[in-house]
């Protein structure tokens, strides 16, 4: 496989963190919570979806558990209120650095607010992506808390 720019950014990244954190890479695409957790051979809720959001003029980046949906109302209110919406590709990758189908929760380009979906603690691990739709990172809600510096926050609808 060719070296992938993304996956060294985040290999470099983690380094310093001194965690022996090792981002994979396969040759299935995981732009998909489904395609990720088959690919991986984990359930979907081990899956760490990153989401960029929007409120009014706010982004947050929420990253959560594949298996839940993220309550608007909670994303409002985290990001001091306006209109909800999901970033389009073209401000994801601005912000992140990122291409949608691969976006790393750590590393990236504009310093945003960082959330973390508190129902992943249920696993030993969880898996986010590492740089592109080809790359996984095995990490737990702790070291992901560390290496991110977000927040955990309950983020789930109901």
């Amino acid at each position: 496989m060719q070296e992938n720019p993304a996956l060294e950014r985040a290999k470099k990244y983690l380094d310093q963190f001194e965690l022996d954190l090792e981002p994979k890479e396969h040759k299935e695409t995981t732009k998909t919570v489904a395609e990720a957790a088959a690919a991986i051979g984990v359930e979907e809720g081990q899956i760490a979806k990153t989401i960029l959001f929007r409120a009014g003029t706010s982004y947050g980046l929420f990253v959560a558990a594949g298996d839940i949906t993220i309550d608007n109302k909670k994303v409002k209110s985290l990001l001091g209120g306006g209109k909800v919406r999901i970033a389009r590709p073209e401000e994801v990758e601005n912000i992140t650095g990122y291409k949608v189908g691969g976006v790393c929760p750590f590393d990236i380009d504009v310093e945003i607010p960082i959330f973390l979906d508190s129902s992943m603690g249920r696993f030993d691990k969880v898996f986010s992506a590492a740089g592109s739709s080809y790359s996984y990172l095995p990490i737990t809600l702790q070291e992901l808390e560390l290496v991110t510096g977000g927040n955990i926050v309950d983020m789930k609808k109901g």
